[in-house]
């Protein structure tokens, strides 16, 4: 059955985390980040969370009851939504000791040449302090499934800066093939499509493919062991759109181009030499 375009306005699930040094310390081992500010616990003043983090706490409430009932759409039809873009902005860093607290509403539901097109804006914050840390606008496309109702579009994201067009540096990420199941654990994002082959296989897929959301992760911590090794703070705004898979297995290459007022523009390719990540924008304060 067709998309309700009314689900524009629904508030999502909320999600609650007690945040710890274990949690920050596992994702940056699911990205393999190990810059001391992330990864180093006995440091003075101790360590900050990857700022790519944030997809975790996020992830029940863009996946949640709520966002699953959401536009009458059946079973059938919810599993063929696929992640599209990521576009997170960072306020402040998430730490250890913060209770956090992630809230979402859908802010947009269309009609799409490839099917329904839905974005869910989510906000994390620390309720100790009620101190916004990130906003996310999560994308996704239901393959395949029509929409009932005018489009509806109650707000945007702020536009993406320019970038410069010129590729200036491009580095080689292997992903091992436990990549996926060990962003699994560490992130807390489960999709069976990402570690179990007889699943991705059912759902059509050539194999299990690394998460958008860990391809995204890691080509920031690319952009940021280039221009801030030593301040993950400074990553401001992380933008991607998801555009072909990558397989565990083999290595995929990112590449960045020339920084230009302080944005940075980004592209990874998979083994096959398919732009598997396009659009990408890192900001840099």
């Amino acid at each position: 059955m067709p998309v309700q375009t009314s689900a524009a306005g629904a508030e999502l699930d909320v999600h609650r985390l007690d945040m710890t040094v274990r949690r920050a310390l596992a994702y940056a081992a699911g990205i393999e980040e190990t810059a001391p500010a992330l990864f180093d616990d006995a440091r003075p003043g101790g360590i900050t969370a990857p700022p790519q983090f944030c997809v975790s706490p996020e992830w029940p409430v863009v996946s949640g009851p709520k966002s699953r009932e959401a536009g009458g759409m059946t079973d059938e039809e919810r599993v063929r939504a696929v992640h599209a873009i990521q576009d997170s902005v960072f306020h402040a860093a998430i730490r250890p000791g913060m209770k956090l607290k992630t809230t979402g509403r859908i802010i947009s539901v269309r009609r799409a040449r490839a099917g329904a097109h839905m974005v869910t804006r989510m906000e994390t914050r620390d309720e100790n302090s009620d101190a916004l840390l990130v906003t996310s606008w999560s994308t996704r496309i239901l393959r395949d499934v029509e929409t009932e109702g005018e489009d509806t579009i109650l707000s945007r994201p702020d536009e993406l800066p320019a970038v410069s067009g010129a590729d200036e540096f491009e580095s080689t990420v292997p992903i091992a093939a436990t990549m996926p199941h060990t962003y699994t654990e560490c992130a807390d994002i489960w999709n069976p499509i990402h570690t179990e082959r007889s699943v991705a296989l059912a759902a059509g897929l050539p194999d299990i493919i690394l998460h958008g959301t860990a391809t995204w992760a890691l080509a920031g911590r690319e952009v940021m062991r280039r221009h801030s090794p030593d301040e993950p703070e400074r990553l401001k705004r992380l933008h991607g759109r998801f555009t072909a898979m990558v397989f565990p297995g083999h290595d995929m290459r990112v590449v960045q181009q020339r920084m230009k007022d302080g944005a940075v523009g980004f592209a990874v390719y998979n083994h096959l030499g398919q732009r598997a990540l396009s659009d990408g924008v890192a900001v840099i304060g």
